[in-house]
Parts: structure tokens; sequence; C-alpha cells
């Protein structure tokens, strides 16, 4: 028998450490979905009965997977699988995988199950300007989020979803971009990778609330984990969607609530003017009872004055041409005396 070469030995490796990163990882990301009496210990094991993977879809999707088989034999198992898988192939499209692979707990069809789960539910969410929806489009939409989202930070070059992260930079960058609040990007320096790496992590976990899938070891390594690096990514651009969500509500909300207080001035102002005008109305109402008829009387008395001026006989007016005529018939008369 051929004893194994070097090669084949470092692949192995590099198989076992890929299954328990992405394992880490995954483990992690379920939990966020589960309450604390569901929540996964062991990737391999706990999701044989099928129970947790039914609790997780119902929470992701927000949907009724159906009900639980609660018996312990293998039956049941199979049972609940079966039922996950049906839901999501109603979405998804699985290939090589049955519900006796996920019962007898077959770690690279569990990761691979959980993987299309994560592009399904949680990557593809990312906004794709073309409209598809497969693998490989969600992950170019996830990569230029961060592209634009890191523009012209230094040291900051994001080209794939592993070496790219190494230094740390690139994830203190996606923060800073959205919250400059919570760290200085100025201070990082690249070659401090796992500082880099721990700050990012650290802060992301405790003021974002984006749960630390790997540690800082797992990221400064030749090449990290890509799904486990994808997986995370989409976690922090989920934040910041929701985050972008709340604010353009609270901007519509604020808006809403100026137009309310503009109402409310209006109709403040309105009743002013009312209270003003009926308050007038009231003191010409008063005045006109009070006064009216002494000044109607008086009014009166002026009436009849004018009239009898207007109707009093007047002198004849002499027409200019008439009393010419006379003058010239007196003229004439003394004339014929003489």
């Amino acid at each position: 028998m051929e004893e194994p070469t070097f090669e084949s030995e470092r692949i192995k490796e590099l198989k076992n450490e890929r299954i328990s990163l992405q394992k880490k990882t995954f483990t992690k990301w379920i939990n966020t979905f589960l309450q604390d009496n569901a929540k996964v210990n062991d990737l391999f094991q706990d999701l044989t009965d099928g129970r947790v993977l039914i609790c997780l879809l119902e929470s992701i999707s927000e949907e009724k997977v159906g009900r639980i088989a609660r018996g312990k034999q293998r039956i049941h198992k199979l049972e609940n699988v079966s039922k996950a898988l049906t839901f999501l192939q109603k979405s998804i499209k699985l290939e090589s995988i049955g519900p006796e692979d996920v019962v007898d707990g077959k770690q690279d069809l569990i990761l691979g199950l959980i993987w299309m789960i994560i592009l399904r539910f949680q990557i593809s969410k990312v906004e794709n300007e073309s409209g598809s929806k497969d693998a490989r489009s969600a992950k170019d939409a996830l990569l230029l989020w961060c592209q634009r989202k890191t523009k012209g930070y230094p040291g900051v070059d994001i080209r794939n979803f592993t070496t790219s992260w190494k230094n740390g930079l690139a994830f203190n960058a996606l923060i800073h971009k959205h919250r400059p609040d919570l760290l200085d990007f100025s201070e990082l320096q690249p070659s401090q990778h796992r500082n880099n790496l721990n700050q990012a992590f650290t802060v992301a976990e405790e003021q974002l609330g984006v749960t630390k899938l790997l540690d800082p070891e797992d990221f400064d390594c030749p090449r990290p984990d890509e799904k486990s690096v994808m997986t995370y990514v989409s976690m922090l651009y989920q934040y910041f969607a929701k985050m972008k969500n709340e604010e353009t509500g609270g901007k519509r909300v604020a808006k809403i609530l100026d137009v309310m207080m503009d109402i409310d001035r209006m109709k403040q102002k309105y009743q002013d003017l009312v209270r003003t005008l009926l308050e007038w109305i009231t003191v010409k109402i008063k005045w006109l009872d009070d006064d009216v008829p002494r000044q109607s009387a008086l009014l009166q008395k002026s009436m009849n004055e004018f009239k009898a001026l207007r109707t009093a006989e007047k002198p004849k007016k002499i027409h200019r041409k008439s009393k010419y005529r006379r003058n010239v018939l007196h003229h004439s008369d003394q004339k014929q005396c003489l």
C-alpha cells in the first residue's frame, strides 16, 4: 500500500481547515436566528434530527415550514429534514443531497446546505441592479457594494472575498463609512493585521450587534475562507441596509410631523383670527345698539335740512340774449321820442 505523499496530506489538511472554519462560521451564523433553547453546539450533530433546521428556516423566512415530529427515531428525523428540504426547494435547486445525508451527518453536504441557505436568505438580498438572483450575481453584487463603500480609503483594495480582507482595513473601512463616530480609520496601521481585525470585529459586535463569526487569526492567513468572509460581510450589509431604511423612514416620519405641525400652526392662526373677528363683531354690535339711534336722529335732521335747501325757490336766470334785446329796444324808443 502506497504511503500518502506530502501533497495529498497537505490537501487533506487544508480541507479539514476549511471544514473547521466553515463549521465555526455557520454555527455562529445559525445561532443568531435561534432562541437560546435551540442553540447549535455541534453543527454536524445538532442538525441531524431536522428540528433546528426547521426552526432556522421559519425564523429566517418568517414562514411556516411544517409541524415538527417529536419522536427520536430515524423515521422522525427523516420526516423533519424532508420537510425542511421540501420548503427550500421552492426557491433553491438542491442537488445531490437528501434527508438521509443530513440525518447521517455528512459534513460536506451539511456545509453545502447551510451555504445555500445563506445565499438564498441573506446574500441574495444585496441590491442587484441586474435583478438576477443566482449565486454568482449575488456574490458580484456584494463585492460591488463593498468596492463602492470603501472607495478612497487608503490601503483598501477589495478585489475578492479572500486576500483583500487579510489586513482588516476593509472591515474597518465599511464600518467607518457608515458610522465614522465609532472608530478613527487614520490611526490604523496596514501591517497590524490582527489588531485591525480585532478592532473591526469588536466594534461591530459591541456597537452594531453584528456577531463575531470568526477570530482575527482565522482571517490572518495566506487565504481566508471565502464563504466565511462573504457570510460576515453580508451580515454587515444587512445591518447597514436596515440602518439606511430606518433613517429613510425616520426622515419621512419627521417630514410628516413637520407638515402636521404646520397644519397645527395654521389651525391656531385661524382660530386666533376668528377669535379676533368675533371680538370685533361683538364690539361693533354693542356700538351700533348704543349709538345708532342717536346717530340716526342727527343724520335724519341733516338730511331734512339738506332736502329743504334743495327744494327752496331759486331766482330765475335772465337769459343774456333777452336782456340784450330789451336794452336795444329801450334805446330805440328813446330816439323816437326825440
